[in-house]
């Protein structure tokens, strides 16, 4: 009778589980959607976030991570590097500062400079070959893209030459690029370059109403949506769901916060540090809870 009793409650804890995060299971998602993390600006390493370096990507591979956000920027001369900002202020923060003259401010850097300053004395900086060496040699990763280029020309260049460069290397990476937009005119711009198969839209530089984003989502078959904090609600995530996408929330370091955001329904997280184990983890005891 005590094993029956108890392989009635492991059902009922299964089923508890089950319900609370039906739709959370790994079946209804494909792609880069299968995982809640997206590891930003490829994680932090030892500690330090932003960094968008080699040494971020392995360390937070390790940990489970397969979906990498990276920042892109021109230089100077016109290659694609993984930088986050040019100012004064991000070189002091990145412990760079030595390599910049005074005169030179907060301009972009050469190609040369870039690949030549370690990051925080000893931290590996990537151009995109690089990012696109990491995505042949760990053929489960995604790449998900932050172009901090504002212009529509160069937003245009950027992609030009970041599609160019994959096709070079092997057409295949493609499918594991995911492009960020930031509005209606950069999707048109994006497809005119290539048919990427995966996009997200992030809401952080819209003042479109929840309406108008459910219905760019609906009309342009958009993968997912990034919501910044103060904009997530219950009812657009669930509209949102119901469009097609599933929402992501960012920059979430906290597993209370992103606990709280689950249970409205989000699939997960750009952050510096979570993980999906504990992510994992902490819905279970969630799922557990009476």
């Amino acid at each position: 009778m005590k094993r029956v009793i108890a392989a009635v409650i492991l059902l009922m804890i299964i089923g508890t589980f089950l319900l609370a995060y039906k739709g959370q299971s790994t079946e209804e998602h494909t792609g880069f959607t299968t995982h809640r993390v997206i590891s930003h600006a490829m994680g932090a390493v030892d500690g330090l976030a932003y960094t968008n370096a080699r040494e971020a990507f392995v360390e937070n591979y390790k940990k489970g991570s397969r979906v990498f956000e990276v920042d892109l920027m021109f230089t100077s001369d016109g290659h694609l590097v993984a930088r986050h900002e040019w100012t004064e202020s991000f070189t002091k923060q990145m412990q760079q500062e030595y390599a910049v003259a005074t005169e030179q401010g907060g301009k972009p850097w050469s190609y040369h400079q870039f690949k030549n300053t370690p990051i925080h004395g000893s931290y590996t900086p990537l151009d995109w070959k690089d990012v696109l060496d990491l995505l042949e040699n760990y053929p489960d990763a995604y790449i998900v893209t932050d172009t901090k280029e504002q212009d529509p020309a160069q937003i245009k260049q950027l992609f030009a030459q970041l599609t160019h460069q994959a096709q070079e290397k092997n057409p295949e990476l493609l499918s594991r690029i995911v492009p960020q937009i930031y509005n209606e005119e950069m999707l048109q711009t994006l497809r005119s370059i290539y048919p990427y198969t995966s996009i997200i839209y992030t809401l952080y530089a819209t003042e479109d109403t929840d309406d108008q984003i459910i219905q760019f989502v609906q009309q342009h078959d958009i993968t997912a949506v990034t919501l910044p904090e103060n904009r997530v609600s219950g009812a657009l995530v669930e509209s949102l769901r119901q469009a097609g996408a599933v929402c992501y929330v960012n920059t979430i370091n906290e597993l209370k916060d992103a606990t709280e955001y689950e249970q409205m329904g989000v699939r997960g997280f750009y952050t510096d540090v979570l993980t999906e184990k504990e992510l994992r983890r902490r819905s279970w005891l969630y799922a557990l809870r009476p």
